[in-house]
């Protein structure tokens, strides 16, 4: 088989090399990293060593010209970068690897949709649970009937200073994708967003942080309506969080109920089988998941941030081998973003909206 060629786009000081999307390759086989880019020149040189590459550029697009590879790590945090280095690969035929959160409203989704669609590449972000062989275990167990009819989802973001409009977007995004992972798109959404108790107005709209664009809100509270007739929610409150994270999804049927908790390639993922969803029963309690199975030893040892990124990249060179998409591919990533802004604009309408979004914009900008 081929022997892929990759390289890295960062942003030393405006979102860095994201969670490991730059050394990560170092650790995927059949996989030859041969240049990185990076406008800082600190950045720059610090990144060739540690990346024991010899090309260096401080343009990423003159990269893409000269160097040519077949993929790159596009792996900045901050959203403002995101469209139009994934727009600059795709449109010359590279393949992507991409940090999430995806980019900052869905017109610009939109385009990179169509750029795969058109050069026929494909993209897969970094949502690495999405990828653990837990989370495949947890949609046997509820496609069996262990937690029997799905009812309802209940997602919670780390509520750190972060907590509200931005928690939604930086790390409710892992969260609507394990919702849509399990539950598929939404139909439509309700949610209210709060600044210091008062709903948002134009006055709260200021410039997010990491690029994120238009943002307000210490408090979100959002609700959607799942293909299946169950609901789901997302909130989050600024400062809310404590030392033992309530950042995880839950996911209760009318027999129990299963929570997992984003965490790479092995997620804390539990179940209770109660239908009274009460861990008080002593004859129900929770009990974890593995790759194995319910309560059985992980035959896996290796996790965390790392095997997550190389599980997440097998499959996306896989994907290109065998022209498929990614299972975390751009369409996923664009439904992602659509729950976020489905939020935003359900508040900035006062009421309910529909998905998919006839407005492909930030609905803050609106304000």
């Amino acid at each position: 088989m081929k022997k892929f060629r990759a390289a890295v786009i960062g942003r030393t000081g405006r979102g860095n090399y994201g969670h490991s999307l730059d050394v990560v390759w170092l650790a995927v086989p059949d996989v030859e990293l041969v240049a990185v880019a990076d406008d800082d020149p600190a950045g720059l040189a610090a990144a060739v060593k540690r990346l024991k590459v010899d090309r260096g550029f401080a343009d990423y697009r003159k990269l893409l010209d000269e160097v040519k590879p077949d993929v790159v790590s596009i792996a900045p945090r901050w959203l403002d970068c995101h469209a139009e280095m994934a727009l600059a690969c795709l449109e010359r035929g590279i393949h992507v690897y991409m940090e999430k959160p995806f980019c900052r409203t869905l017109a610009e989704a939109d385009a990179i949709v169509a750029a795969c669609e058109r050069t026929h590449t494909k993209l897969a972000t970094a949502h690495q649970t999405r990828y653990s062989p837990r989370v495949d275990v947890a949609k046997r167990l509820i496609a069996d009937g262990k937690i029997g009819k799905v009812l309802e989802y209940r997602g919670r973001g780390k509520e750190d200073r972060r907590g509200g409009g931005e928690d939604l977007w930086v790390l409710g995004t892992h969260i609507m994708d394990l919702i849509r992972n399990f539950g598929g798109h939404p139909q439509w959404c309700f949610a209210r967003i709060t600044q210091d108790g008062h709903p948002v107005g134009k006055s709260d709209v200021a410039e997010g942080a990491e690029g994120i664009g238009p943002l307000a809100g210490d408090d979100v509270r959002a609700v959607y309506g799942m293909p299946d007739g169950s609901t789901a929610h997302f909130a989050s409150q600024r400062n809310a969080g404590r030392k033992r994270s309530r950042f995880a999804l839950q996911i209760f049927g009318t027999d129990g109920v299963i929570e997992i908790a984003p965490g790479h390639m092995k997620p804390t993922v539990k179940l209770l089988a109660d239908p009274a969803w009460s861990p008080l029963d002593a004859a129900a309690p929770w009990v974890e998941v593995t790759t194995a199975g319910i309560n059985q030893p992980e035959p896996i040892a290796e996790g965390g941030l790392p095997a997550g990124n190389v599980l997440a990249i097998s499959d996306l060179l896989a994907a290109i081998r065998e022209n498929r998409d990614p299972r975390g591919n751009a369409y996923e990533a664009r439904g992602n973003t659509e729950m976020i802004v489905a939020a935003l604009a359900s508040h900035v309408a006062g009421g309910p909206v529909s998905l998919p979004l006839a407005d492909r914009g930030n609905p803050m900008a609106a304000l």
